[in-house]
């Protein structure tokens, strides 16, 4: 899968880039026919506890399926998002196969 990761307002980390692609390359084992991905991050409030948020976008045939997630670090929102994403996909392969 083709993921974009665009970092708002700060630069993210080569380390935080790999981690964000390893998880989001994991999304093909529930749906192999992704399109692209695109992932945001961004930090909400600097002063307070859960500012990180990542927000992530995959394209697949006819739909966007979005999910986001604040949490601590980004990679505990990254963890959280995949996961909902998961659900997501799981969702649309179903639907997929009753129609």
């Amino acid at each position: 899968m083709n993921i974009t990761i665009q970092s708002i307002h700060f630069d993210a980390s080569d380390q935080l880039n790999a981690y964000i692609e390893r998880k989001c390359n994991k999304l093909d084992q529930f749906f192999n026919r992704i399109i692209r991905g695109e992932v945001f991050l961004k930090v909400t409030k600097p002063a307070s506890v859960n500012n990180k948020m990542v927000e992530i976008k995959v394209e697949v045939p006819g739909d966007v399926l979005i999910a986001s997630e604040t949490a601590d670090t980004f990679e505990a929102a990254t963890d959280l998002a995949t996961a909902k994403l998961k659900g997501q996909l799981t969702k649309y392969k179903e639907k997929l196969k009753s129609h």
